[in-house]
């Protein structure tokens, strides 16, 4: 199996999906009495990693895109930096917190996505690295 050619499209998918975790976290967080009563119980710290993230997700499909050694391990970190915010969340609802079950979901979803975008472009970016290959 060729993880390059699946590459480019994993980039455009980062690059949108960045751009609409832009759009709804900056709408959540800026967006007034409306928004902040549509995002119920957020969780803050939740909310703001990912509006933040969204702007990495952007800046790394577009490296990816372009095959740059540094979107591969920009991904690699973004799996780990989410797999960690996501541990907080779970002691944060095993605590007893207040928490909105569909962040439960989107944590997972966003976990799993980078997960896979890293495993894609860490194995791409290796076998770029062989002789003989462009």
């Amino acid at each position: 199996m060729q993880t390059s050619r699946f590459l480019r499209p994993l980039a455009v998918v980062a690059i949108v999906f960045g751009a609409l975790t832009v759009f709804s976290g900056g709408r959540a967080l800026f967006g007034g009495t409306e928004a902040a009563a549509a995002v119920g119980n957020a969780v803050p710290w939740v909310l703001w990693f990912n509006f933040l993230a969204g702007f990495v997700y952007v800046v790394t499909g577009v490296g990816l895109w372009q095959r740059r050694r540094w979107a591969s391990w920009a991904a690699v970190l973004l799996a780990l930096s989410t797999g960690l915010v996501a541990v907080a969340f779970g002691i944060h609802v095993l605590g007893g917190a207040a928490y909105e079950a569909r962040t439960v979901g989107a944590m997972g979803l966003r976990l799993v996505f980078w997960l896979v975008v890293a495993a894609v472009a860490v194995t791409a970016t290796r076998r770029m690295a062989l002789p003989g290959n462009p």
